[in-house]
């Protein structure tokens, strides 16, 4: 399996998207510069200029006709895919962290950080298809959560919101009333903070990734904890493949804690593991640094994984790893 090795950021990257039809990549990394490339063969097609700031998370609607970035220069920006032209730009008095299209891209949800005084916060915001009537105006703002809060997105039929970050707590929010309804508990949940959230192609489970090196899944709707995966590294980025029952995993110490002659010290590798039975069933090896960001390609026959050293890669699967026998 030799990747293809996407070299645009001269920064780490930071979050990786592909389209409905897996045909385009959207890479987000801290060098303020979103990229597209290609799905199939990693050639990049183009970059979104505009932010002054890391760009923290990206997601594209369902026609791939538009993106939209969250970064940490205070704004949340729109743009035309093709062409790269910046469309909207929602601003905030503090540094925007993520955000996730509803259903039907009419709606988008966004997290802002704590930042001078300000608490971290969930923002809901309408998207206007004729752009000329597009206001910045939240519709619902929801706050009291202490922490930063890493990643936020839409439930089944775009009722609930589901969040996670800096106090390792899972909740589930009424996206309409702003209600908090579920949150994890303490002794089945993780125990540091939560660092991504996946959902499934279905929408019916998702899946975080935490530092207390551990990976757990979730029913979408009730929060019930189904399965817990344990590595031995913190875990930075989850990703749920929509073919086969595998998670993959990845992470890594801090490229501070590493000593600069044990490059395997770090165990910088994307770890495979069996979604039912919980068991590691491979890994795939060759960033430098801690791996930040992973997706799978919507057919599932490929992944691509974003690196604290400024590299994409695209793996393509072999035909053995679909009849791997447990």
């Amino acid at each position: 399996m030799r990747p293809i090795l996407m070299k645009g950021h001269e920064r780490p990257l930071t979050f990786l998207k592909y389209n409905r039809d897996g045909d385009l990549l959207f890479s987000c990394a801290k060098d303020h510069t979103p990229t597209v490339w290609y799905g199939h063969n990693g050639e990049r097609l183009g970059t979104y200029r505009g932010h002054n700031g890391a760009v923290w998370c990206c997601d594209v609607s369902r026609d791939s006709t538009r993106l939209i970035t969250s970064s940490a220069d205070q704004t949340v920006k729109l743009w035309n895919v093709e062409t790269g032209t910046q469309l909207f730009s929602f601003n905030f008095e503090s540094p925007a962290r993520a955000v996730d299209l509803a259903e039907g891209d009419k709606l988008v949800v966004i997290t802002t950080d704590p930042f001078m005084e300000l608490p971290s916060a969930i923002h809901i915001k309408r998207i206007e298809k004729d752009l000329s009537k597009q206001s910045a105006d939240s519709i619902l703002t929801i706050t009291g959560i202490k922490g930063r809060i890493n990643r936020a997105v839409w439930g089944p039929l775009n009722r609930t919101i589901i969040s996670g970050g800096e106090d390792a707590v899972v909740r589930i929010w009424d996206s309409e009333t702003g209600k908090l309804l579920r949150e994890s508990e303490k002794e089945t949940g993780h125990q540091k903070p939560i660092t991504s959230l996946f959902k499934s192609a279905d929408g019916s489970h998702f899946l975080t990734g935490s530092l207390d090196k551990s990976a757990k899944l979730w029913d979408i709707r009730t929060l019930t904890l189904i399965k817990t995966y344990v590595t031995e590294r913190p875990v930075n980025a989850v990703a749920i493949s929509p073919l086969l029952d595998h998670v993959v995993i990845g992470g890594g110490q801090e490229a501070s804690h590493v000593t600069t002659t044990d490059r395997r010290a770090g165990k910088f590798e994307a770890k495979f593991f069996h979604k039912i039975l919980e068991e590691e069933i491979g890994g795939v090896k060759g960033h430098f640094g801690p791996i930040n960001a992973l997706a799978f390609n919507p057919d599932g026959r490929s992944f691509a994984s974003g690196g604290e050293d400024g590299y994409v890669r695209l793996h393509h699967f072999d035909s053995e790893y679909f009849h791997i026998k447990m």
